[in-house]
C-alpha cells in the first residue's frame, strides 16, 4: 500500500508524462541522427514522496512498472522501467529517524518487452570518434539474450546505513509479483542518497531501463542554514543514453546500450570483452537536454551522476559558451554537508565540477546577476574548449541543460553561509583503526579474462622464498622508503569472503590503481573522509605474469592533493591510474553482508565486485575466519 499521508509536489509532471508518452499520432516526424534540437523542452521535477512527521515507522509499495517516456520532443515515446511507473522515480524524503519499510514491487509483467537493445560494434581506428557516441546500431544484430531478459530486480539504497537484509543484496532479485522489503533507519546527518536498480549480471541494462531516483534526509543542523527550498531546491540526475534508428537512419527512440569490442573473444574465456558504456544524448531528470526557467535568485540543486560509466566535467557557461565564475557553490557530497562551502570557480583551481557515476553534489547557484539572459550547463570534452564539440573526445554532444532566468523577480536576500556544519569532525590516524589494502589491475592481466579486477591484498612476512614475478604477489615500495610484500586473496565476487569488520569500527581503505583508467569505488554502508592521494611508479608490475618483477614505488615528485570538494564525507571516489587513494571510514549502524565494487556499472556486471560482513565485536571475538582486525594492512598508514 501507500503512505496513506503522503505529500505529492508537481503531481501535473505525473499527467505531463501519461499525455506526452502514449500518443505517438502527436509526435513530430523522427528525426535523422544528431538533429535534435538542444533545450526544446522543460526541465521535469519527481514528484516527492514523503511521510508524515509524527510517524515511527510507515510502510509503502513502491512498484516497478512499464513505461512510455518521452525523452525529448522530437522523439517517439520511449518504452522504459520505473518507479512507481516514472523516470526517474520519485523523490522520497524523510526526516533524520524516521524509520521507513518499502516494498519495492515488480509489478512489470512476465513475458514484458525488455527496453533496451544491447549492440558491441568493433574498435575504430585511432583518432577516430568512438562508435558509441554515435546513435543506431550500425547494421550489428542485437544482442538475443538481452532481449530476452525478464524483469529481475533488486532495488540498493546507495549510500545508507542500514542491515544487510535491506540493502539489496545483488543475487536477491525479484520477479513479478514479488516484493523486496526493506527498512531504512535513516539515521544520518542531512543527505541525498539515491536509489537504483542492483541485479547481479544485468544491472548496466535495468539501470538504463529508468530504474534509478533520489533520496533526501532533512535534520536540524540543515533547516538552521535556510538554505533555498521549495521550487528553488530542485533534483537533478544525469545519465548518458543512447538511441537505436529506424530503417531509414532515423532516430526510433528505443534505448540502445551501445559499447565497443575490443576482444571478440577472449582467450582465457572465449568471451567478448567490451569497453564502459558512454553514450551522445545527456538527460537530466528523464529529459535529453532540457531547459528550467529560474528567478533571478539563489537555487539549490541537489546533483546526482546516475550514467552507467561516464564521467562528466561540466562547465556553467553564457551564451558565448564562456565559462561564468563564482555564481556556483558546493556546499555537501555523497555523505552530507561540507564544513564549509566550496566555491566552483571554472576558470582557476577548480575549472570543471568532475562527476563519476554515482557522486552527488550538493550545490547553490546565484542566479541573481543573470536577468533575463541564459546560462547553459555544459560537458567539457577533454581536447576542446567548454561548450565546444569534442567527438574524438567522446563528447559529441556538449549539451547538458540551459538555466532561462526570468525578469522582475523580488530581490533575493539569502546569504551565502561561511560554515556549513558544525557537528563535522575530521578523521584522522590518531584514531585507532584497521587497514585493507586493494589493487586494481589493468584488463589484460593474467587470469582475468579481459577485465580490470579488484585484488584484496594481505601482507607476506617472510617473501624471501618467493620467485618474482609471480602470480597474485607484488611488491610495493611506500614514502618511507621500506617495501613490503602482498600477496592476493580474493579478485572476483565469489571467491571466499576476505573481510569481516568489527561494527563501531573505523577503517582506513587504501586503493591503488595499475591501470591508466579511472574506476568510481564505492563502499556500502560507511561513509569515508579522503587521508591523501599519493602517486606511483607501476612499471614494475607485469601483467603478463600477473605480479610485480621490480616494486611498485611511490613518487614524490608528483604531489596529489585532495580537491577541496571531497573532504567532506563520501562514499564513491574517483581512484585514477597510477595513484594510491586513502579513506578512512566507520562502519556503524548495521550488521551483515554487504559488497563494494567499481561503480562503472559494466565493471561491476562483469565482476569488479567483493563482499564483507560487519559483525558486532563481541561476536567477533569467537570469528575463525581471519580476515579482520588489521589483516591487509597498508604500508601507508
Amino acid at each position: 500500500m501507500r503512505f496513506p499521508n503522503l505529500l505529492v509536489r508537481n503531481a501535473t509532471d505525473i499527467v505531463e508524462r501519461i499525455t506526452e508518452g502514449i500518443t505517438q499520432k502527436e509526435t513530430e516526424e523522427a528525426p535523422a541522427p544528431g538533429e535534435l534540437a538542444p533545450y526544446a523542452a522543460p526541465l521535469t521535477v519527481p514528484p516527492v514522496l514523503r511521510p508524515a512527521s509524527d510517524d515511527v515507522l510507515r510502510e509503502t509499495e513502491i512498484a516497478l512498472r512499464p513505461t512510455w517516456v518521452r525523452l525529448h520532443p522530437q522523439l517517439p515515446p520511449t518504452l522504459m522501467w520505473g518507479y512507481d511507473g516514472q523516470v526517474p522515480g520519485p523523490t522520497i524524503e524523510v526526516r533524520r529517524g524516521q524509520r521507513v519499510r518499502i516494498a519495492w514491487t515488480n509489478r512489470i509483467p512476465k513475458g514484458s518487452e525488455y527496453p533496451v537493445t544491447s549492440v558491441e560494434v568493433p574498435v575504430r581506428p585511432q583518432g577516430a570518434p568512438p562508435a558509441t557516441t554515435e546513435p543506431g546500431r550500425e547494421g550489428v544484430k542485437p544482442n538475443e539474450d538481452v532481449a530476452a531478459l525478464p524483469a529481475w530486480s533488486v532495488t540498493h539504497l546507495h549510500g545508507a546505513q542500514t542491515g544487510g537484509g535491506n540493502d539489496g543484496w545483488a543475487d536477491n532479485a525479484v520477479g513479478f509479483g514479488d516484493a523486496q522489503l526493506s527498512e531504512y533507519p535513516n539515521d544520518h546527518q542531512a543527505v541525498q542518497w539515491w536509489y537504483h536498480d542492483h541485479a547481479m549480471n544485468i544491472t548496466r541494462w535495468n539501470v538504463m531501463t529508468g530504474l534509478y531516483g533520489t533520496y533526501l534526509v532533512r535534520d536540524d543542523e540543515e533547516d538552521a542554514l535556510h538554505l533555498p527550498s521549495g521550487e528553488r531546491e530542485i533534483p537533478l540526475l544525469l545519465a548518458d543514453r543512447n538511441l537505436d534508428t529506424d530503417e531509414d537512419g532515423r532516430l526510433n527512440g528505443r534505448l540502445l546500450h551501445k559499447t565497443i569490442v575490443v576482444n571478440p573473444a577472449h582467450p582465457e574465456t572465449g568471451k567478448p570483452v567490451t569497453l564502459p558504456f558512454a553514450g551522445p544524448y545527456t538527460t537530466v531528470n528523464g529529459r535529453v537536454w532540457p531547459y528550467a526557467d529560474v528567478d533571478a535568485g539563489w537555487y539549490r540543486f541537489r546533483l546526482v551522476n546516475a550514467s552507467n560509466a561516464r564521467i562528466f566535467d561540466l562547465v556553467l557557461v553564457d551564451e558565448d559558451d564562456n565559462p561564468v565564475p563564482g555564481v556556483v557553490h558546493q556546499i555537501g557530497s555523497d555523505g552530507g554537508l561540507l564544513p564549509r562551502p566550496v566555491p566552483i570557480d571554472f576558470d582557476g583551481a577548480l575549472p570543471t565540477l568532475t562527476a563519476a557515476p554515482a557522486e552527488r553534489f550538493d550545490l547553490l547557484v546565484d542566479f541573481r546577476a543573470f536577468a533575463g539572459r541564459r546560462l547553459r550547463l555544459v560537458n567539457k570534452g577533454p581536447n576542446q574548449p567548454a561548450g565546444v564539440p569534442d567527438p574524438v573526445g567522446g563528447v559529441r554532444y556538449p549539451a547538458v541543460m540551459e538555466f532561462r532566468v526570468r525578469e522582475g523577480c523580488e530581490a533575493d536576500t539569502f546569504e551565502l553561509p561561511e560554515v556549513l556544519s558544525g557537528s563535522f569532525r575530521r578523521l584522522t590516524h590518531d584514531v585507532g583503526h584497521g587497514h585493507r589494502l586493494i589493487v586494481l589491475t589493468p584488463p589484460n592481466t593474467k587470469g582475468a579474462g579481459g577485465h580490470p579486477e579488484i585484488w584484496e591484498m594481505t601482507e607476506v612476512e617472510d617473501p624471501s622464498g618467493i620467485a618474482f614475478p609471480t602470480d597474485g604477489i607484488i611488491q610495493i615500495t611506500g614514502p618511507d622508503g621500506t617495501t613490503k610484500t602482498y600477496r592476493r586473496t580474493a579478485r572476483t565476487f565469489n571467491d571466499a569472503l576476505g573481510f569481516t569488520i568489527a561494527e563501531g569500527s573505523h577503517e582506513q581503505w587504501s586503493f591503488l590503481n595499475l591501470a591508466p583508467i579511472p574506476h568510481p569505488m564505492h563502499i556500502h554502508l560507511a561513509d569515508f573522509q579522503a587521508l591523501g592521494r599519493d602517486a606511483y611508479v607501476v612499471t614494475g608490475f607485469d601483467a603478463a605474469a600477473g605480479g610485480t618483477r621490480t616494486p611498485i614505488t611511490y613518487d614524490p615528485a608528483t604531489t596529489i592533493p585532495p580537491a577541496p570538494n571531497e573532504l567532506g564525507h563520501k562514499d564513491t571516489y574517483r581512484v585514477p591510474g597510477n595513484q594510491m587513494l586513502r579513506i578512512m571510514g566507520r562502519f556503524d549502524g548495521a550488521y551483515g553482508r554487504f559488497m563494494y565494487h567499481c561503480h562503472f556499472l559494466e565493471h561491476e556486471d562483469m565482476g569488479m565486485m567483493r563482499p564483507f560482513v560487519v559483525m558486532p565485536p563481541e561476536a567477533l571475538k569467537f570469528d575463525h575466519g581471519g580476515a579482520h582486525g588489521g589483516h591487509g594492512e597498508g604500508h601507508t598508514g
